[in-house]
């Protein structure tokens, strides 16, 4: 299966789209935004540019996007008023796929920037500085942006995705060997940590790579992702959401709904990697240093009208769904999911299931 061009979130604004149901990435990068924002506040500061150029990589469609470039906008807009500088014009290139719902967030655009320029008014902004924002489909596993020409990079919940399901997860007659799995689990065979490790590797030192060219020196990046407390592949955060995934197919299989050699030819192209992993490509890529880098989880609303449970299932199929139907059809949506969102539900009584998420401020040298 050719990743990039199937995978890609719901568009639309539809029940199971993503802009519907991305309430808990909205959460977690509100959870750091202030990180987000004082890391861009102090490029501004450093780099004083005329024209500021921001890349967001991974924007998928819907609000979440655009909420973030307004508080960007804003708090540059409050840091040149505190310093009596003329604000600069903003450069904003939003990237995804080429199976994105650019559509979405272009429909949104001119409300937008109607209410961002009335914010401004209000806030008491007198300058003639505009916003410029671009659609630039392509996958950040390589170049997009020509060489210097960004000066902060943001990326929220992309880059645990893989560019794509890794080989090594299959013998020399292509069958998987990680049969019954969706992801890693304590019955997977070594092999298969290290295939995902090694595509982790190959992805990631590229990603920096590519982004060391189109960053000017003393640019940052902040990227969010998901992760994993330590050296344990297998744990109740990240790669259990993906067992309890696991068990929704089995128990489809047991109903007849799909064929277990069906869902043996199914693997994720998902990796969550700890601190270490990170930090060693990082090092080895010479290109930038950490200015921070902090490990968060996103605590659960008690009070929410929907279960934990449910919650999780709208978001991952959201997520997930245009790779789920292109590889099942799309009848097995309802009941994979329904499934899956009992199992959350069940789970969360016996004991709590607690992904962590990174938050790493890189800064180019």
């Amino acid at each position: 299966m050719d990743v990039q061009k199937v995978f890609h979130m719901n568009g639309g604004h539809g029940e199971n789209s993503y802009a519907q149901n991305s309430s808990l990435q909205k959460k977690a990068s509100d959870t750091v935004k202030h990180i987000t924002l004082k890391s861009l506040e102090e490029t501004y500061v450093s780099m004083k540019p005329k024209s500021l150029g921001i890349a967001d990589l991974g924007c998928s469609c819907g609000q979440n996007t655009l909420s973030t470039i307004r508080e960007m906008v804003e708090v540059v807009d409050e840091t040149t008023r505190k310093l009596s500088n003329i604000p600069p014009e903003y450069r904003i290139y939003l990237n995804d796929l080429p199976t994105n719902d650019f559509n979405a967030i272009f429909k949104i655009l001119p409300d937008f920037y109607t209410e961002l320029n009335n914010e401004r008014r209000i806030r008491g902004h007198k300058f003639d500085s505009s916003v410029f924002i671009a659609g630039y489909p392509g996958t950040f596993y390589g170049r997009l942006f020509p060489n210097k020409c960004l000066h902060f990079i943001y990326s929220s919940y992309s880059l645990h995705w893989l560019s794509r399901v890794p080989p090594g997860l299959y013998d020399k007659q292509g069958k998987s060997i990680n049969t019954g799995n969706l992801y890693i689990s304590r019955s997977s065979p070594v092999q298969v940590s290290k295939a995902y490790f090694e595509q982790f590797q190959e992805d990631f030192s590229l990603f920096l790579r590519s982004r060391s060219k189109e960053l000017l020196a003393g640019g940052r990046m902040v990227l969010i992702l998901l992760g994993r407390r330590d050296r344990n592949h297998v744990d109740r955060g990240n790669s259990f959401l993906w067992e309890l995934l696991s068990r929704s197919f089995a128990t489809l299989v047991s109903q007849g709904e799909v064929t277990q050699e069906k869902v043996d030819e199914y693997d994720t192209h998902f990796y969550a990697p700890s601190r270490n992993e990170l930090e060693e490509e990082v090092k080895k890529e010479t290109s930038f240093e950490i200015d921070r880098f902090e490990m968060f989880e996103i605590e659960r609303n008690s009070k929410a009208s929907m279960s934990h449970g449910i919650a999780v299932a709208s978001t991952v199929r959201a997520i997930q769904e245009s790779m789920i139907s292109h590889h099942f059809g799309e009848e097995i949506l309802d009941s994979l999911f329904e499934n899956y969102g009992r199992l959350v539900d069940e789970e969360m009584i016996i004991e709590d299931i607690r992904p962590v998420s990174f938050i790493i401020v890189l800064r180019k040298l």
